[in-house]
């Protein structure tokens, strides 16, 4: 087990150099100039050139590149252009916000959507199957910030159950805090089911033609131990795999559904670092989000043994 975590934790090593290289690279490239935007129009040549090398970006791009690696290597991302405060403490409190919400939310989808789709291959061709395969596929088509919107006129502004505008940590209030992420957490529920639903069944459509099941069944198995004890065990690999891949991607794509609730989460601050020109901060939320994307692969590996005993680590 030690050997196969060390192994892939280098094997990340050089993934995540590259793509610090490529974010580097990539944000070097947004029209802008961060002095300017520090200084403000009237700024002087001197005062923009002073600016300038006290951000280091008077220096050639791959001198910046080492001089940013060496200090994000010893836990300094910097401080922001605009307000001034350190880049890590601040990600790491918007960070909270986002992964709470998008952890919830993937975690009640797949509590759904997995014995949904194990039913639906169970009853192929019926009406049950019909209705999660149609409702599916109508989850997967709503966009998520249209369905966000929705929610919030129904319940925010028609019914007025939930607050519209703002955001209360748990800290603060819990109660207050847990009214003003229910809806967030149940529009990424919804949006995520139709894909977790669709690979569920899919999977587990091609588990229950094997001869194995058809031995348990053999043997007098009832159908509730063929499908809970046999079928899901084998067929979750795959959904698990589509677990991983999704909680990656809302981490790092949620900036849409955070505008929307008006949440302080890490995709609202990247959004806020671009416009800007916030180096310091957009890269850190871009290496933060890629440092646990890694990391949530790892662990779908390191969890696939304990549902496919086929799979050895």
């Amino acid at each position: 087990m030690f050997r196969f975590i060390s192994q892939r934790l280098a094997m990340s090593v050089p993934t995540l150099l590259l793509i610090s290289l490529m974010v580097f690279a990539i944000i070097r490239l947004v029209p802008g100039d961060p002095a300017l935007l520090m200084l403000g129009d009237m700024a002087d040549a001197h005062s923009l050139e002073v600016a300038r090398a006290s951000l280091g970006l008077d220096q050639p791009l791959p001198v910046q590149f080492v001089i940013w690696l060496k200090a994000v290597l010893s836990g300094d991302l910097g401080h922001s252009i605009t307000t001034n405060e350190a880049v890590l403490p601040l990600i790491l409190d918007r960070f909270q916000v986002s992964a709470g919400i998008v952890l919830v939310s993937v975690l009640l989808a797949a509590l759904i959507a997995v014995p949904a789709g194990l039913l639906s291959a169970w009853k192929q061709d019926s009406a049950l199957d019909f209705g999660v395969v149609s409702t599916a596929t109508l989850l997967l088509s709503i966009p998520s910030f249209w369905l966000g919107l929705l929610l919030l006129y129904a319940f925010g502004i028609k019914l007025g159950w939930l607050p519209v505008v703002g955001y209360v940590s748990f800290g603060q209030s819990p109660w207050q805090a847990l009214s003003f992420i229910v809806l967030p957490i149940v529009t990424l529920t919804l949006v995520e089911l139709g894909a977790i639903t669709r690979m569920a069944r899919a999977s587990a459509i091609e588990v229950l033609r094997l001869e194995y099941i058809t031995h348990a069944r053999a043997k007098g198995l009832s159908e509730r131990a063929v499908l809970w004890r046999h079928a899901l065990r084998n067929s979750f690999a795959p959904t698990l795999t589509l677990i991983g891949l999704i909680l990656g991607n809302l981490l790092s794509g949620i900036a849409v559904l955070e505008t929307v609730f008006t949440l302080p989460g890490i995709g609202r601050l990247m959004v806020d670092a671009i416009y800007a020109r916030d180096y310091p901060v957009l890269q850190g939320c871009l290496l933060l989000v890629t440092f646990v994307y890694v990391l949530v692969n790892l662990l779908v590996d390191l969890l696939y043994p304990l549902f496919d005993p086929r799979v050895k680590l």
